[in-house]
Formats: structure tokens, C-alpha cells, sequence
């Protein structure tokens, strides 16, 4: 098939959330080109959110309903998770995507990276020089943002209206798939998380300035252990979650995190021991961490040895407190809030 083609493979790189008919002009596009796509999924294993809504799988569902059985054939997937970390991230994407078309038999491919520079969130695809890069015009004023805010903000007994009125924007298979959707639990959920973050978004509207947030959060390892509660309000509801808050405002940051590691898990240590067990700290900063806003985060991380595992208790915001196995981490990846997994991959290396 590559001696018909300029390409022996495309690669389509984003999160499709969902996919709708821009996704599809782009596909036809790298479908044209190559015999073969390599479907790049990010955020692949985030928990549900009004931004994530939809698991890698369902997304893959997406593509292939979207298309005949004969084009389906030449689509291969690669979910990647979030790293907030481009060199790393380009690094996983390049390895996957060999690894793919080594597996499919294409030796020494040769790639095009097919996208559409929407603004500086598209920057990455210029992460990829080995690659032959096809930039093609946006076909259209569709944004996946606001295809989400009309699935999720509208009224129940509005739905099919909805849908309707977004029949040009999303193939018909895109639509018949969130049609069902909304019959799940899990779209009621979102649904109300959606409203949270859209109402403390208008809460700040009238700030002078885009606000930005400052938090905490404490990483405490214990015996092979760590110490992880379940948030009991909104965002994030029923998640994994470090504990943590937001910073006071004559609080240095360190004592900000003892004081909400203790309000939410009661954990009661001497400072002393607290200081002597701090083994790091970092500041996470990505613009997307946080769905509430621009949110830079101070991580703490303690380590308390071998020790019998001290009492908690759950308390503020959070309804369950758990001593969490570390080699349990890897498989809830996709039931932590936020970017809390990847926080403790930053601390304690779960992830290659």
C-alpha cells in the first residue's frame, strides 16, 4: 500500500472530546495520505470530568462508528495519559507510535503528523521534526468546548433539541453515541459537575484580573503506604485525592499543608517528626491541572518510615480517608481528581 502513498503512516493527535465533524475533516485528511493512522488519545486515564468525560475506548468508538468497515481497518489507537510534562510526553508518543507500526509491520516508516494549529495549546506538533508536518485549515467554527457545554448544560427534557441543533457539528454516529450516554449514571454526575465549575467560574467574572489560586496538598507514605482521602464535595466528588486546600493567607505554604493534612485526615504528628520525614516538594503549575481555573499547587512529600501506620480520621473536605498500597496506585489512575496522580507519579515513580 506505500507505494501509492507519499506516507506509510499519519499520525492524529488529540483528546476528542467528543469527536465531532472537525475531528473527521482531519481524519479524511490523514486517511488520504497514508494507508494507515495512528490515533493519538490524550488524558487517556482520567477520571471523569466535564472536560474528560468520555474513557479512551469510548472515544476510540467514536472514530470507528464514524466510519465505513473498510476505513476502520486502517485506524490504530494509542491512549496516552496526561504528564504535564511536553518532553516526556513527546517521548511516550514517539515510542507508541513505533511500537504500533513495528506490531502492524511497516519497518522505518515514514510519518506525517496531521493537525491544526487552533492557538498555543497546538504547539506540540512541532515537537515532532522527525515527522513530516500537515498543517490544515480548521473546517469550520466547531470547538469540542462548546459541543460539552451544550451536552451538559442542557435542560433533561431539552436533550433531543440539543442534539438537534448540533447536527452539523457531529457526525450522526457522534451524536446516536451521546444520545445513549446520557441514559448512564455517569451523565447526571458530570452534568452537575458542570454546573459547579461553570457557577464558580461566574463567581470570579467580575475580578479585575483572571484570578489565580493557590493551594496546598501533602503526600504522606507510610509503611509502603499512602494517605489519600475521597473529596466529598464538589469538583471532583467520590475522587482520590491528596489532602490539601487552599493557602491562608498568613500561612507560609508548608504550614499551610500541615494544617490541611490535619483538618482533613486528623493525622497528629510533632513537627518535629513531620520535618525530619519532608523529603521534597514541588509546585505543579499547568494551566490545564485545574478545571476551576489557573490553580498552582505547593506538594509536600513526607515519608514516615517503617513505622506502625499512625490513626486518621476523615474530617472537612473529605468523606473517607484511606492508607492506599503504593503498588495499588498504578491500576486507580483513573479515579483520582485532577492531576493528583500524576503527583504522586512525580514523587514515587509509578509510571515509565
Amino acid at each position: 500500500m506505500s507505494d501509492t502513498h507519499a506516507h506509510d503512516a499519519a499520525v492524529f493527535i488529540g483528546r476528542f472530546q467528543p469527536f465531532h465533524q472537525g475531528h473527521a475533516a482531519l481524519l479524511q485528511q490523514a486517511l488520504t495520505i497514508a494507508p494507515r493512522c495512528v490515533v493519538v488519545i490524550g488524558s487517556a486515564f482520567q477520571a471523569r470530568s466535564p472536560k474528560n468525560p468520555w474513557s479512551w475506548q469510548e472515544r476510540a468508538e467514536m472514530f470507528r462508528l464514524a466510519l465505513p468497515a473498510d476505513q476502520r481497518e486502517r485506524l490504530l489507537f494509542l491512549p496516552v495519559r496526561d504528564y504535564y510534562n511536553e518532553a516526556r510526553w513527546t517521548e511516550v508518543v514517539l515510542a507508541g507510535v513505533a511500537r504500533l507500526l513495528a506490531e502492524a509491520g511497516v519497518a522505518s516508516p515514514r510519518i506525517a503528523l496531521v493537525g491544526h494549529f487552533k492557538d498555543a495549546t497546538s504547539d506540540y506538533l512541532r515537537a515532532f521534526p522527525g515527522w513530516t508536518l500537515k498543517s490544515v485549515e480548521r473546517s469550520g467554527p466547531i470547538d469540542a468546548t462548546s459541543l460539552r457545554d451544550a451536552y451538559f448544560g442542557c435542560a433533561a427534557d431539552a436533550l433531543d433539541a440539543t442534539l438537534a441543533a448540533l447536527v452539523d457539528q457531529a457526525p450522526p454516529s457522534t451524536l446516536a453515541m451521546l444520545r445513549a450516554w446520557s441514559a448512564l449514571p455517569q451523565f447526571a454526575t458530570i452534568a452537575r459537575e458542570w454546573r459547579f465549575i461553570k457557577a464558580y467560574r461566574e463567581a470570579w467574572a467580575a475580578a479585575p484580573y483572571p484570578p489565580v489560586f493557590v493551594t496546598v496538598d501533602a503526600l504522606v507514605r507510610c509503611a509502603g503506604r499512602v494517605l489519600l482521602i475521597r473529596r466529598a464535595e464538589a469538583p471532583g466528588q467520590g475522587l482520590y485525592a491528596l489532602p490539601g486546600g487552599f493557602i491562608e493567607q498568613r500561612e507560609t505554604a508548608y504550614q499551610s499543608a500541615l494544617r490541611e493534612l490535619q483538618e482533613e485526615t486528623a493525622l497528629s504528628l510533632l513537627d518535629s517528626t513531620m520535618k525530619l520525614s519532608l523529603q521534597g516538594s514541588g509546585v505543579f503549575d499547568h494551566p490545564d491541572r485545574s478545571q476551576r481555573g489557573r490553580t498552582i499547587t505547593h506538594a509536600f512529600y513526607f515519608d514516615l518510615g517503617e513505622r506502625e501506620l499512625p490513626e486518621v480520621r476523615a474530617g472537612d473536605d473529605a468523606a473517607r480517608v484511606e492508607w492506599v498500597p503504593i503498588e495499588r496506585l498504578t491500576s486507580m489512575e483513573d479515579q483520582f481528581h485532577d492531576d493528583h496522580f500524576h503527583m504522586l507519579d512525580h514523587f514515587l515513580g509509578l509510571t515509565t
